[in-house]
């Protein structure tokens, strides 16, 4: 899918136009073979600059083509994909390509919140035709999402170790895994991400204007505290893991313990009833309260040894 966008330069009024004109926003979204044609026929810029960003494992990377100037930037940016039992959070890359000083093209796999931001116009002093704050302004979206993203998995992470503490259930369990991978897509890419602003900055890539350049550097400032919080909350999460694990193993080892000691008490009645039922000569067997004596004296030794293993603490 393709659409064309452009800002008014004089009055800035953001509309969707059908030709592609100089200072315009293209946005592409799993673009077809003929898309990619078209497009790369009429801003005059290689098919390869394209392709590179609907690799899913693509990663966060600059790419200059020194022929014509125009630039490829590729970031990560945040998504919630939907399986048959639950949502998993993790990464997909972001093609931004500056085709010299006519146009700016965005590149995706799929629909996200980032695009999506500015296509709905919810980002303020926006323009198509301003390519270096489009371009940061971007970056900067894209790291305040992570932050949202990652406060999710944090709810999510204490909803999940709530309902723990009462049940051990294995799909509470899998959820703080499914959780812990999102943290390691996430840490991943946000290194990545800054590795790539950090290197925009330095200014050899884009011309920086002051104006923009602050915004660049804000982005920079909430991708590194993304990247705290995504550290934070990834060794809370194994911290809790391991604590689970460990209480797992114990409550098993309880459960074992038990089990034994029950065993070894219904072992107790049933090797003596065994022994006086064998054909052989055996005391008490012509005594009329012979059956009740032995009964007698299979509870006494069987309350005997539930005491000796009470005391062992055995059977808790």
């Amino acid at each position: 899918m393709i659409k064309i966008y452009n800002s008014d330069a004089k009055t800035n009024e953001f509309k969707v136009i059908k030709e592609f004109e100089k200072g315009s926003w293209i946005n592409m979204i799993n673009p077809t073979e003929d898309e990619i044609k078209d497009v790369c026929k009429n801003v005059k810029i290689n098919e390869d600059f394209i392709r590179y960003s609907l690799d899913y494992e693509e990663k966060a990377r600059i790419d200059e083509e020194d022929e014509d100037g125009t630039i490829l930037f590729i970031i990560d940016v945040p998504i919630l994909e939907k399986t048959k039992e639950s949502q998993i959070h993790t990464t997909m890359p972001l093609g931004m390509i500056v085709v010299r000083d006519e146009f700016f093209i965005t590149v995706s796999l799929k629909r996200n919140i980032i695009i999506d931001s500015f296509e709905k116009k919810r980002i303020k002093a926006f323009s198509t035709y301003k390519k270096s704050r489009f371009l940061f302004q971007i970056m900067f979206v894209n790291a305040s999402h992570y932050l949202t993203y990652l406060k999710q998995i944090n709810k999510e992470t204490e909803i999940a170790e709530s309902i723990l503490k009462n049940s051990m259930k294995n799909r509470e369990l899998l959820k703080l895994l499914s959780l812990e991978k999102s943290l390691v897509y996430f840490t991943t890419s946000l290194k990545s991400n800054e590795l790539v602003m950090e290197k925009t900055l330095r200014g050899k890539i884009l011309k920086l204007y002051d104006e923009d350049e602050d915004i660049l550097e804000d982005a920079i400032i909430e991708n590194k505290q993304a990247i705290e919080m995504s550290k934070i909350y990834s060794d809370i999460l194994n911290g809790t893991m391991d604590a689970y694990a460990s209480i797992i193993s114990n409550n098993l080892n309880g459960v074992m313990k038990f089990l034994t000691s029950i065993t070894i008490i219904l072992a107790i009645p049933t090797l003596i009833s065994s022994l006086w039922g064998m054909n052989v000569p055996v005391p008490l067997q012509d005594n009329p309260y012979g059956f009740p004596i032995l009964v007698l004296v299979s509870v006494l030794v069987t309350v005997v040894a539930i005491l000796m293993l009470k005391r062992r603490d055995l059977l808790n």
